[in-house]
């Protein structure tokens, strides 16, 4: 049973239904999505050192979401927090109304069962070739024969481009191969929750776009909620259904990816365009003086659209690129028309950039509802995803998703 009082929801989230120990959900016609993840408040520290404080957000069900922020950041420590690995001295994590924080070690064994992980490296044993790297899981926690198992294994293997390799070790396979036997695991148990600890790493850029390419099409195949870590802005600028970012301490932002690619915070567009002017030093924060001195120098040389093209895919300037649609012959994203119903509703709430971006992306039939005013407001943070208000220290507040109703 769920601990704690009850969060309220984003509007228009759909009812998610169980997949994650294989068995068949969606029994009496529901569709299988992606389970929501409801984190409020929450703060972890390695002993006196504070990782980060009061991260409120939420993982809309079955829509692919990404993490970025600059390395030191806690990043992969709140990957290990979702999935129960750490735990955080305050606030919560729910997830089908169980708050992993406070719940029992059996519990949370069982919610574990609804996440895949691709760690960065692919966490591959070296002497096991893929097949038994991948069959690994079921092998553990389900009692398959092995004929199934086998079934499975070849089903994922082809789901990631890995047929005919079953034999091959680690160690005989390239960096882009590893990642994708490591992606295969991680799907071996049907997950709701697959969380990419930085997929891209020590991949060239062809790879990691032809990376970029499954994870789109996996989520428009299995619908599962997917959470992204990574430092390349091409994957952050074109992938996501949501964009997040850790700085200082604290989540900065967090809501549908135009937010934060119309976004004018310094952190962000020094981010998103890779470069030196601006809050982010190279080993710690830079003090005002300094940072005022570089936004004046880069101003005059015509600002970001002037900045040329940075490394890890940060293009410059503003532009909101479209974003990556399923390969020729794959089913549509169910999670594109959930995301387009759900910010249809929160479109008013947008500043105006922020808008006119969301509007290239919608229906003409919602941005009919949207401006019919057939949608009621969403309250919290102004009605904004994120508060762009400094709080009494200076840092810039915990980003908010707006969420229907008030609290049950």
């Amino acid at each position: 049973m769920r601990t704690g009082p009850r969060r309220r929801r984003l509007p228009g989230l759909v009812i998610a239904t169980g997949r994650g120990t294989g068995t068949a959900a969606g029994s009496e016609g529901q569709a299988v999505v992606g389970v929501a993840v409801e984190v409020e408040g929450l703060t972890k520290s390695f002993g006196s050192q504070n990782i980060w404080s009061d991260v409120t957000l939420t993982l809309p069900p079955g829509e692919i979401s990404v993490l970025l922020g600059p390395s030191g950041t806690g990043k992969s420590v709140f990957l290990k927090s979702l999935v129960g690995l750490l735990k955080p001295e305050k606030g919560s994590i729910v997830i089908k109304d169980t708050d992993i924080v406070r719940t029992s070690e059996h519990q949370l064994y069982e919610i574990r069962k609804l996440f895949g992980v691709l760690f960065q490296d692919g966490a591959l044993f070296g002497s096991m070739n893929l097949f038994d790297n991948i069959a690994f899981p079921l092998r553990e926690h389900t009692k398959k024969s092995e004929s199934e198992v086998k079934s499975i294994v070849l089903e994922k293997m082809d789901m990631v481009g890995l047929q005919g390799a079953e034999g091959k070790l680690p160690g005989e396979i390239s960096g882009g191969m590893r990642k994708r036997a490591g992606l295969a695991r991680a799907l071996v148990l049907d997950p709701e929750i697959i969380l990419f600890d930085e997929p891209d790493s020590g991949l060239d850029p062809v790879r990691v776009a032809y990376l970029n390419q499954l994870i789109v099409d996996l989520n428009a195949q299995i619908d599962a909620t997917f959470l992204i870590v990574t430092h390349d802005i091409g994957t952050a600028r074109t992938v996501p259904d949501n964009l997040g970012l850790l700085f200082r301490r604290n989540l900065v932002m967090f809501g549908p990816r135009e937010q934060l690619l119309t976004s004018q915070e310094p952190v962000v567009r020094q981010f998103l365009n890779g470069r030196r002017e601006g809050p982010i030093g190279m080993s710690e924060e830079k003090d005002v003086a300094q940072v005022e001195a570089e936004m004046a120098a880069l101003e005059a040389r015509g600002g970001d659209a002037h900045n040329g093209v940075g490394p890890k895919g940060a293009s410059g300037g503003d532009a909101v690129p479209p974003q990556l649609t399923p390969t020729e012959g794959l089913p549509e994203r169910k999670a594109e028309r959930r995301r387009q119903e759900r910010v249809a509703r929160m479109l008013n709430d947008f500043d105006e950039e922020t808008q006119a971006a969301i509007r290239k992306s919608l229906p003409d039939e919602l941005l009919a509802k949207a401006d019919a005013g057939a949608f009621d407001s969403t309250p919290g943070a102004n009605g904004r995803h994120w508060s762009t208000q400094a709080d009494g220290t200076g840092s810039t507040s915990t980003a908010v998703l707006p969420r229907q109703g008030g609290e049950a």
